[in-house]
């Protein structure tokens, strides 16, 4: 899919719009965030004004992993990653951004899938000149979806269910069709801006999509 937004035909029709359970996502990271891409986002506010992104790109992190943020001991921060899958872990780099994961693996393995780059179905009001002008890169990458979206640290350890500020969507019976026919296709890649474990092939992204934030 190369379009920053969806075709309407694309979107999920009511009958597919399956949340993903804890369930689903009670498995090691690696095999989640695979399996995340061309599943769907959804961000819903107060005055149940919602969004959608088709998520393009995720980083997997697992609990023998250097760069996990659980990987040297439990504290404050982390310890929503050592509990049941289908929660929310946002956290803030660098002072500024934020970065929307989702808890996967089963309770005692801290593990997590990082979204790294969402197709919005459209852009919210408050969207920035700069990012308007070019809509297909308003999500492209961890810290700006999270601004596009607003997400921050207040939505962090929060279950990913209907009728909270975010959940997720199973893929479209159509998106699923043409990945079965090899006319969408994945890149398996390393991960990016990380000091250690920089050698893991551990992020994956949807080869024609435009909102990828590096290839």
């Amino acid at each position: 899919m190369s379009s920053a937004f969806f075709p309407s035909s694309d979107l999920p029709t009511p009958n597919e719009n399956l949340p993903i359970a804890p369930e689903w996502l009670s498995r090691p990271a690696p095999e989640v965030a695979t399996d995340l891409l061309g599943c769907v986002l959804v961000r819903q506010f107060p005055d149940g004004q919602t969004y959608r992104g088709l998520i393009v790109e995720t980083e997997a992190y697992t609990p023998d992993d250097p760069a996990m943020h659980a990987y040297r001991r439990e504290t404050d921060r982390n310890r929503i990653l050592f509990g049941k899958a289908g929660m929310s872990y946002v956290y803030r780099i660098y002072g500024i951004y934020h970065c929307f994961n989702v808890v996967t693996d089963l309770e005692g393995r801290p593990s997590a899938v990082l979204l790294r780059a969402l197709e919005l179905d459209r852009l919210p009001d408050w969207t920035p000149p700069t990012d308007a002008a070019k809509p297909h890169r308003a999500a492209a990458g961890p810290g700006k979806l999270c601004r596009i979206l607003q997400i921050d640290t207040s939505l962090t350890a929060q279950p990913l269910a209907i009728g909270n500020a975010l959940w997720l969507e199973h893929r479209s019976i159509k998106w699923q069709a043409e990945y079965d026919h090899h006319q969408i296709e994945f890149v398996q890649t390393t991960r990016i801006g990380l000091t250690q474990g920089v050698d893991l092939p551990w992020r994956w992204y949807v080869k024609s999509s435009k909102a990828v934030s590096r290839r």
